[in-house]
């Protein structure tokens, strides 16, 4: 039996964890170590914007520690991921430079989204758990020291994920000096977090209703809700309350005490039960399930899936397209002419597909672009290109890193304006980036030109591509004259891009 040996590093605000896994076909994952140890990399970061000297000479130290352990387990493959702490960090590049100069790790900054959706993974990682409690109104709660991150799920669908900077050690650093001049702190940090929980109730909560809330975050959240053997936890809302009305009772010290751990973690206690007890009263839950996982779950169950060694039973990339559906609804786009132009814009891309530079990532991205082509018409009819292209940069969707979101507001940007090569527009991608902005580009305006008219008058069709022609068969049961017209002015671009001329064939339907 194959077995695949994969260490899995999280960099966080306190702590900088290293899980080493054992992965089989037949067994699926298996936590074979966990080593952590304690860094107030976030502390630096929130207080002062950059990673002070010792921080990262302590950071190097720790990885070059775990870079020797992970030769002991014969870890072949690794990913070791930092999340808001170092991305924050104004330094961050020099870091991240100088930790792979030393250790020789690399270390991959996520973006927000990235970052949350493999915190999902995680959740995702447990199987036919995962699938019950998403199958009803459920919102799963991600806490960190810098955000926190609700995503909402109805029947299985993802609905919305919003960030909101309440993260704990945020919190802490932010009501340090005036928690201590009161003798209520849960009131003051309730009265801090109200406005933003309750922005997030009237714009994305609506008449949802939430059953379950799945609580996921760092290492802290763990410790304080689970004893240590306990490690797949559902309470009721009631009995959460009973702890939250015995833990805000107690000072850090008695907290620390307790619950056997340090006062580092004992004074981010209160912060995060007043925010979970917040967010269980706007949302309405009746269940809490924690899971008991980390980002290390996550990563290492992204790399198996990825790599082929376990099945998925969950369709990661339909929730990043549902995100993008939600968003274009959230803005007025017309649902029929969107769902022809993923139909007609994916026939393209299958047809070109070997003679681009396209991967099977940029496949989803162009539905993203689909759905999202012209968002910005909610907030002018005139310049539309403009406001889409900053609505998207703008927002972000579940699962895609910030360079995919950039690629994504380009698409949607020149799909109606004229392109503007590289070099005149870098936006901070390479080049490369900006070849696939333009492929996609071109096969957006292509499959717009044949709805222009939101009527969807296609009712079949064929694409094929052959000795530098692309023939687009289409059956319609409508004048076509100006779809005809339309298409006929994306021609030059396109062949321009993949050097493959279309071709159209219209046939009128009989019925």
């Amino acid at each position: 039996m194959a077995v695949t040996v994969f260490a899995a590093i999280d960099i966080g605000s306190y702590n900088v964890t290293m899980e080493i896994f054992e992965i089989t076909k037949k067994n699926g994952l298996k936590s074979l170590t966990t080593v952590r140890q304690r860094l107030e990399l976030g502390r630096d970061t929130y207080n002062d914007g950059m990673v002070s000297p010792e921080i990262l000479r302590e950071l190097t130290r720790i990885l070059k520690d775990y870079s020797r352990i992970m030769k002991e387990y014969g870890a072949r493959s690794y990913r070791a991921c930092a999340k808001t702490a170092l991305r924050e960090a104004r330094n961050f590049l020099l870091v991240r430079e100088h930790v792979r100069n030393k250790t020789g790790i690399n270390i991959e900054i996520l973006s927000n989204s990235e970052q949350r959706f493999m915190a999902y993974k995680s959740i995702a990682s447990r199987g036919e758990e995962f699938q019950n409690f998403i199958g009803k109104g459920t919102a799963i709660i991600d806490v960190s020291g810098g955000s926190i991150q609700i995503s909402l799920f109805d029947k299985e669908t993802l609905v919305t994920a919003q960030n909101l900077k309440l993260g704990l050690l945020r919190i802490s650093s932010r009501l340090a000096k005036i928690l201590n001049e009161t003798t209520h702190p849960d009131a003051l940090i309730d009265e801090f977090i109200r406005k933003d929980i309750m922005n997030f109730k009237r714009m994305h909560l609506k008449d949802r209703n939430i059953d379950t809330i799945i609580l996921v975050g760092d290492y802290y959240t763990n410790i304080i809700f689970q004893n240590k053997t306990d490690m797949n936890k559902i309470e009721t809302r009631e009995e959460f309350m009973v702890w939250y009305d015995h833990i805000i009772r107690q000072t850090p010290g008695e907290v620390a005490s307790e619950l056997g751990v340090g006062m580092e973690v004992a004074d981010a206690v209160i912060p995060m039960a007043v925010l979970y007890r917040r967010l269980i009263e706007v949302l309405g839950a009746n269940t809490i399930w924690l899971p008991g996982i980390q980002l290390t779950d996550g990563l290492a169950y992204d790399f198996a899936t990825r790599s082929k060694l376990i099945r998925t039973q969950h369709d990661f990339d339909k929730d990043i397209v549902m995100a993008a559906k939600h968003m274009a609804k959230r803005y007025g786009g017309n649902k029929a002419h969107t769902e022809k132009l993923v139909e007609v814009a994916d026939a393209i891309f299958k047809a070109v597909r070997k003679e681009s530079v396209l991967g099977p990532r940029d496949r989803l991205l162009l539905k993203v672009a689909c759905h999202l082509n012209d968002c910005g018409k909610y907030i002018s009819l005139v310049n539309v290109a403009e406001c889409s292209y900053s609505i998207i940069k703008s927002t972000e969707i579940i699962g895609l890193s910030d360079t995919e979101r950039v690629i994504i507001a380009n698409v949607v940007k020149y799909h109606t304006l004229p392109f503007e090569f590289y070099g005149e527009n870098n936006e901070g991608l390479t080049e490369f980036d900006f070849l696939r902005v333009a492929q996609l580009t071109a096969i957006l305006r292509t499959a717009n030109s044949l709805d222009q008219s939101y009527l969807q008058k296609i009712q079949n069709m064929r694409v094929t591509a052959k000795e530098g022609v692309l023939k687009i068969d289409v059956t319609v049961k409508q004048d076509f004259t100006l779809e005809k017209g339309l298409f006929a002015s994306t021609v030059d671009f396109f062949e321009d891009m993949f050097d493959m001329k279309p071709v159209l064939k219209i046939h009128r339907s009989s019925i």
